[in-house]
């Protein structure tokens, strides 16, 4: 039997049971909870699911996820970089796009997050995250890319309320904003920014790591690495609740630990009128080729080089493969798949990377682990197995890739009756332009905001890239990485150490793409074990030395 209710409010939520009864006896159901939404003002739509629940859905949820850690002439931090790595992970859990990428300067910054507000649309849910140095003048916060001098102001950063008011012209779902750095006032800044007035859409949500005037901490306490408000907010993010609901948990969490009395509390700022979570389920209104053309200007950011063999005249074959850990890093590897018998030994190194346009330690170039090479990952599931031993190279910082990759690969080995003689054998190869290179965003660009914006599959901006989505594709980076905490984000005082980092396999989400464009999918960069949060089970964040905190 089934019965429309007519005129149901945001006000009939709540538990509810069905009575059956006749003259003599009654009997109840088992209650369920109800959920209610949205409202006939909203853009969002319905989902009634088999629980008896009803949820609001979203077009679509996209994350821009950036951690600037190698500032130029400030403190150099640490956790962005695992702060911004298992963030990635728990959200492509729930089906977020996400692009995540290490040490932009102004000019990257910018470009960005123009990119990603071309993946913003009507119902859209879209999350912004900042972990890095940062402050606060006037109501309004500054986020500080890598360039910044060492007194900048607002002409060297990037306003989020700007940002803000470029999402509400996309007509959002959605607007939520993680801020994990210090809101302390910048003195160098005299000047009160003129935005612009925001819209009234009752549907943005900010989540500041600290409270205003107050400085964000990373701690380092054993193996686990994270900044203070991650340690918090990755045990609650996936939960299914309203996502106020859900940062004030983290709060609560934050405010029981008796270390960050006094240190750091987390701040809510809220105008959300609706039950959106973030787990809400993506149902598209939108016509296909929206869609599409959203999908495919996402998923350019992503595509690796195809993996290749390389066949020399020796007769050995050198398998070259490719793995992302960020969207602006990846990593190479290069093993032997044959060698002939009269072949006693051999190896294959990446020498001859442009000067230009990648960050490589070439001390750490050609190492036998991707510890070894710099990642702060362990053994990954994609990488050749312990018993295929390889050479992995790391590069990073290829958002300023202007043109085509192309390294060489040198063969170095001995044959069996030539003593102590070594041969080598080169060969030159280009894979094009990886990851987020394809972007460009290394050039200035106009903002570009409005819903007339929105990519089309036949522009230029994406469908020159249609070719390349058949070749070797990863959601997105995808790895999952613990974090360690130590130095309060961004006052510039104290200079802090490496840390070792262990790691988290996560779910990814591969880009729903059509299938004449993207016709495989290979295996992205996963960690090979979980990240161990066994000191924190009795308390989030348990640390047991308050001289190991540092400022932002």
């Amino acid at each position: 039997m089934f019965q429309q209710i007519p005129a149901v409010t945001t006000t009939d939520r709540g538990q509810y049971s069905c009575k059956v009864y006749n003259l003599f006896h009654e009997i109840w159901s088992n209650p369920v909870q109800i959920h209610i939404g949205p409202s006939s003002l909203s853009d969002g739509s319905w989902t009634e699911v088999d629980t008896g629940r009803i949820f609001l859905s979203t077009t679509d949820k996209v994350a821009l996820l950036i951690g600037n850690m190698n500032y130029s002439h400030h403190i150099q931090l640490s956790a962005p970089m695992a702060d911004v790595h298992e963030l990635a992970n728990l959200l492509r859990q729930l089906d977020f796009k996400v692009v995540s990428l290490l040490d932009l300067n102004w000019q990257e910054m910018n470009s960005a997050v123009t990119e990603f507000l071309l993946l913003l649309d009507k119902g859209v849910y879209g999350l912004l995250y900042f972990a890095g140095h940062g402050y606060e003048n006037y109501g309004n916060s500054f986020m500080v890319p890598i360039d910044a001098p060492a007194s900048y102001t607002s002409d060297h950063c990037l306003c989020v309320q700007s940002v803000l008011q470029r999402m509400q012209e996309r007509e959002t779902g959605l607007n939520v904003f993680l801020l994990d750095m210090c809101r302390k006032r910048n003195p160098n800044d005299d000047v009160i920014p003129h935005s612009g007035p925001l819209k009234v859409t009752a549907n943005i949500v900010f989540g500041y790591a600290t409270c205003v005037d107050a400085e964000a901490y990373e701690v380092k306490e054993d193996n686990l690495n994270n900044g203070i408000f991650i340690s918090f907010l990755k045990q609650r993010v996936c939960e299914d609740e309203k996502v106020t609901v859900m940062l004030d948990r983290v709060a609560e969490d934050m405010g029981r630990c008796e270390l960050m009395r006094g240190i750091q509390a987390l701040e809510l700022r809220s105008n959300l009128s609706e039950r959106r979570a973030l787990t809400d389920l993506i149902q598209s209104t939108e016509s296909p080729t929206d869609h599409s053309a959203r999908n495919l200007q996402w998923a350019i950011a992503h595509v690796l080089p195809k993996s290749r063999t390389l066949h020399f005249e020796c007769g050995v074959q050198v398998q070259i493969g490719f793995a992302a850990e960020f969207s602006n890093i990846m990593i190479i590897y290069t093993r032997i798949l044959e060698k002939p018998k009269e072949i006693m030994s051999c190896s294959a190194e990446l020498i001859d990377f442009p000067e230009e346009g990648v960050d490589l330690d070439l001390k750490k170039s050609n190492q036998g682990s991707v510890l070894e090479a710099g990642s702060l990952l362990p053994i990954m599931e994609i990488l050749p197995p312990a018993q295929s031993p390889g050479l992995y190279t790391r590069l990073k910082s290829l958002q300023r890739l202007k043109k085509e990759l192309t390294f060489t690969v040198c063969l170095h080995y001995r044959y069996s009756n030539m003593d102590d003689e070594e041969v080598q054998d080169m060969r030159r190869v280009t894979v094009g332009k990886p990851l987020v290179s394809k972007l460009n965003l290394h050039e200035p660009r106009k903002p570009r905001s409005s819903s007339s914006d929105r990519p089309s599959v036949n522009a230029p901006e994406t469908s020159m890239y249609a070719e390349d989505l058949g070749q070797d594709f990863p959601a997105s980076e995808t790895s999952s990485i613990g974090s360690a905490l130590t130095t309060s984000y961004y006052s510039q005082t104290t200079r802090e150490q490496p840390r070792s980092y262990s790691s988290a396999t996560q779910r990814v989400n591969i880009p729903e793409e059509n299938a004449e464009l993207m016709e495989c999918a290979p295996q992205p960069l996963i960690a090979s074990q979980s990240l161990t949060q066994s000191h924190l089970t009795q308390d989030p964040c348990s640390f047991n030395d308050k001289n190991n905190f540092h400022t932002y």
